[in-house]
């Protein structure tokens, strides 16, 4: 009993959950193979299956669950609302595991699309007086507001909400950092792909530029003041003038515009102008030195809201006085200008999220036509024909929650007629209540859900029987599904809809196909439309780079298909290990153990083999693996093991499988074959890092006579010994499992790393300064000097704008393809000129989204004493190792990076493994600091330890 508990407890902890969820991204409402996979007599015919007693069909636990009746020996859940068996073990370690998770994970995460993040669409509605409209979301738009402003205020810079702009600011440079040529071939040989949305908006924009006047004098251009937190406060009036300044020292945007109250003798910064406009209008001011005015044309109810401006120059530019080309410059930014102004009042702001959208699929449809059938382009390409109304509904619905909404409580500000734009998308994008015409059992409790607890107890009162007067919704809906059986279901839709009124939802063939768009976009399942405003809002700034693309990523509509399939087995291994459901983990086990094949064919380092369904079902193996040993079923571990070393020959996973499986079989008391496997593996060119020292350990360990006389030629090296230095601490928590305490120097309470910093920066310790980093400061100077190698131009590595490393970081192909670039930045950082490259990719990059980069965590000045007292041997040493294996080399490093500087302008750095009374070293810990060691580093482990009492005896 006690082991089940902390099993189950542990659940979620197990070693590759988090990354499977990652894998997984935001849950699929329809899962359209969920009940063909799960009952195919070939593939659950496994033992693991088997061993399991009892174990209940699937459609009828998840009928069960979803009408509430589950039977008498189950309660609910109150942190996910699921239904758990009421043994105490089971409920304490199911509420463990909710604790530890958070909250549950809905089926569909919120997007940043259901907030609305820049207030002027509240503007809009001001101006077409449409103030009796109001958006169902609006309640969270001063939540998400104030959580932005903290974020901003804690950071020191400055988020802009940006104006609608054209999408070529967007898409083709997203913030002015995604540089993206142009190419009309969708694949073609080394050339570089882009959007046909691109493309088109681009063309239209040239064609019509002719059209555009190229003098922006006397010209009245509307416009919007936005960032007015970031303003000086004061109350603002309709028709109050407005005058402009140039903010240059913008941190975030250094085309700032502020602007300025024009009132006599008030000098307040009311906020600023949008960016895309300020990035044309800054030129003009500054080289031309043109000066703007301008009044306000009204005042929105919300105080961070954007304010409707009108501003006009009204200086005019001699021809005759300036050089040609200056000419050129300035009738170019005159249109820019104006074709900025024409694009946002065509898209009005709020509104960006269509043309996003909408770009989206036109991309995808000319990257990937491929994979679709003829009727799903259809569909793909017929909703770009739709009314604005109409594709605007259907975004914000699919960006919801859901999946039923009640019509009568669908209503948003900009959307003019909402009865028509679903009688519009009934053709295939939405169903309702009147054209269903048969609802399952989820649907019904789905529906009840919109109702509120005042409704659910009306429709209670309709039946005669006794019920429960509980006040919790959750309660009531399973009384009423409880009371209509299987034959009462039409009297209880009727009874439902007269309540609800006409509901309707996304369908499920359109569900299925945005999905698929989206991750054929982002290449993954954790970005969704919100990384457009992301950008928009100036929060996220991505790299530059050129996407070179070649190949596909699926060549054919099977290799999609397969690949979706897999994943639909990992959101059920992922929600069944939420739900502790053991049966349904082990039907998920069996399912990818039997879909996995051989891949000796393929090279497993290629960039593209993680979109392969083999590499997702040897995911969910890899996570059957720890629930296993989890339950101490370790020959069934065993098993899936072996299996995952014969088919996957050259995977990178293969020191961790092998370390696993040698440990299991030791469990099992099958020593001998655990060593002859850790020899093995000790061959295996896969097997690196930590995984290697601890499978060299093994073999030392097991490998003593009568078993093997010879001793390893390794032995000496991984038997040398680490320096230590012992600090003593008073400690302010002794207990088991729980991270050490110490009182500082100071009387304060601090962790044991603080503990060590204090002593390493006193007399005894010997000054030096330092900072605990573990890892990311390494990362992070590895991705500033290595920037220009990271984001080179290297085919099928950068697939799509939002990316903020290459798909082969963590692959061998990494090295192998930049060779040259990465060869020539090591010498450089050899001959002692890493310091010199960290400014200026500092000064170059600085804010741009870098995987490996934390630009908030450490200043310049401490990066570049760090540089400085490395010295340029050891830092390419490191780089180095990082660009060769960056994946078995990213984790582990020292604790405590120190330095400190002689009087003759020299340095020198020490790195430390800090411990407390109950920690070791891990064997990847100890990998680092042997290489660190080898490089000719100081590096030592410092043991923190509480003062030695002397005990007399009498």
């Amino acid at each position: 009993m006690k082991i089940r508990s902390k099993s189950n407890s542990n659940r979620t902890m197990l070693t590759g959950h988090e990354s499977l969820i990652r894998l997984i991204g935001k849950r699929r409402r329809f899962l359209p193979n969920r009940q063909s996979l799960l009952s195919d007599p070939i593939q659950l015919s496994s033992s693991l299956v088997k061993v399991e007693n009892g174990a209940e069909d699937l459609s009828e636990e998840r009928n069960d669950n979803l009408a509430g009746t589950s039977g008498s020996d189950k309660v609910t859940c109150p942190v996910c609302g699921n239904k758990v068996r009421g043994e105490e073990y089971m409920i304490n370690s199911h509420l463990d595991a909710c604790l530890t998770r958070g909250t549950k994970r809905k089926l569909s995460q919120q997007t940043l699309l259901q907030f609305n993040f820049s207030p002027r669409s509240k503007v809009q509605a001001c101006l077409t007086k449409s103030d009796d409209t109001k958006s169902n979301i609006t309640s969270d738009v001063k939540d998400i507001t104030e959580l932005i402003e903290v974020d901003t205020e804690e950071t020191g810079s400055i988020i802009y909400e940006s104006s609608s702009s054209s999408d070529n600011a967007s898409l083709v440079n997203i913030d002015g950092s995604a540089k993206i040529s142009v190419n009309d071939d969708t694949v073609n040989n080394g050339g570089i792909v882009n959007s046909p949305s691109l493309v088109s908006e681009i063309e239209a924009s040239e064609n019509e530029s002719g059209d555009l006047d190229d003098d922006i004098s006397g010209k009245i251009l509307a416009t919007f003041i936005v960032g007015r937190k970031f303003g000086d406060e004061g109350e603002l009036h309709t028709e109050t003038n407005i005058t402009f300044c140039r903010d240059p020292e913008n941190s975030k945007d250094p085309n700032a515009i502020k602007v300025l109250s024009a009132e006599s003798g008030c000098n307040k910064v009311l906020g600023y102008i949008p960016r895309e406009l300020a990035e044309h209008l800054s030129k003009l001011m500054d080289t031309f030195g043109l000066t703007f005015e301008g009044r306000i044309m009204s005042v929105p109810e919300h105080s961070h809201a954007a304010v409707p401006i009108q501003i006009w120059c009204q200086e005019k530019i001699p021809y005759s006085e300036i050089e040609g080309e200056k000419v050129k410059l300035y009738k170019s930014l005159c249109q820019q200008v104006l074709a900025t102004v024409r694009l946002s009042e065509e898209s009005p702001p709020g509104m960006k999220y269509q043309q996003n959208f909408c770009l989206l699929l036109q991309e995808v449809l000319r990257t990937t036509p491929h994979v679709f059938t003829h009727d799903e382009k259809t569909l793909l390409e017929n909703f770009l024909l739709l009314s604005n109304d109409s594709q605007k509904l259907f975004i914000r619905l699919y960006t919801r929650k859901g999946p039923w909404f009640r019509m009568s409580n669908i209503s948003y500000a900009e959307i003019l007629d909402h009865q028509s734009a679903v009688n519009e998308l009934s053709g295939g994008y939405v169903c309702s209540t009147e054209t269903t015409s048969e609802l399952h059992k989820d649907d019904f409790e789905r529906i009840l859900n919109l109702l509120n607890v005042g409704e659910l107890r009306e429709m209670l009162s309709l039946i005669k029987k006794k019920h429960s007067q509980s006040p919790r919704k959750h309660d009531s809906i399973s009384a009423l599904l409880s009371s209509y059986g299987d034959k009462s279901r039409s009297l209880l839709k009727k009874i439902m809809l007269e309540k609800t009124g006409l509901c309707i939802r996304i369908s499920s063939a359109a569900d299925l196909l945005i999905w698929r768009v989206e991750r054929l976009f982002f290449c993954n399942g954790e970005q969704d439309l919100s990384a457009f405003l992301l950008v928009d809002l100036g929060i996220v700034k991505y790299p530059t780079y050129n996407c070179v693309i070649t190949d596909h990523i699926f060549s054919n509509r099977n290799d999609l298909l397969s690949y979706e399939k897999a994943l639909e087995v990992a959101q059920i291994m992922d929600e069944s290990l939420e739900e502790n459901n053991s049966s349904m983990v082990l039907k998920c086990i069996a399912i990818s153990d039997s879909h996995i094949s051989i891949q000796t064919s393929k090279n497993s380092s290629a960039p593209f083999q993680c979109f392969s369904a083999s590499w997702v079902y040897s995911k969910v193996v890899l996570l059957g693996v720890s629930f296993l040993e989890s339950e101490r079923r370790y020959n069934d571990a065993v098993n899936l093991l072996k299996r995952l070393l014969l088919n996957f020959r050259n995977d990178r996973r293969r020191g961790y499988w092998t370390l696993r499986l040698s440990t299991d079989l030791e469990h099992l008391g099958r020593v001998n074959e655990s060593l002859s496997v850790a020899e093995t593996g000790l061959d295996d060119p896969w097997v690196r890092a930590g995984s290697k020292v601890s499978l060299q350990r093994r073999v030392l360990r097991l490998g003593k006579p009568p078993r093997r006389w010879k001793v390893p030629s390794f032995s000496d090296s991984i038997k040398r010994k680490i320096p230590e230095v012992h600090v003593e601490g008073r400690p302010l928590n002794c207990k088991t499992g729980t991270k050490s305490r110490f009182y500082g120097e100071d009387g304060e309470q601090c962790g044991v790393e603080e503990l060590a910093l204090q002593y390493y920066a006193g007399e005894e310790g010997g000054y030096w300064k330092g900072v605990h980093s573990e890892s990311g400061i390494w990362l992070t100077v590895f991705g500033i000097l290595m920037w220009d190698a990271i984001f080179a131009d290297v085919a099928n590595v950068f697939l799509t704008r939002f990316q903020t490393s290459p798909l082969d970081l963590e692959t061998d192909c990494f090295y192998d393809s930049r060779k040259n670039i990465i060869e020539s930045l090591l010498k450089k950082i050899q001959q002692g000129m890493g310091e010199e490259m960290l400014i200026t990719s500092w000064e170059l990059h600085f804010g741009t989204a870098c995987r490996c980069v934390n630009w908030n965590r450490h200043l310049l000045t401490e990066l570049r004493a760090v540089v400085s007292c490395i010295g340029g041997g050891c830092l390419a040493s490191i780089c180095g190792h990082l660009a060769q294996d960056y994946r078995s080399w990213s984790s582990g490093m020292p604790d405590l990076l120190l330095w400190r500087f002689h009087s003759d302008y020299s340095g020198e750095a020490k790195l430390v493994e800090v411990k407390g009374p109950r920690d070791r070293v891990s064997e990847q810990q100890r990998a680092w600091l042997l290489f660190f060691m080898d490089s000719g580093f100081n590096a030592e482990v410092c043991r923190v330890n509480p003062p030695v009492t002397n005990k007399v005896f009498v």
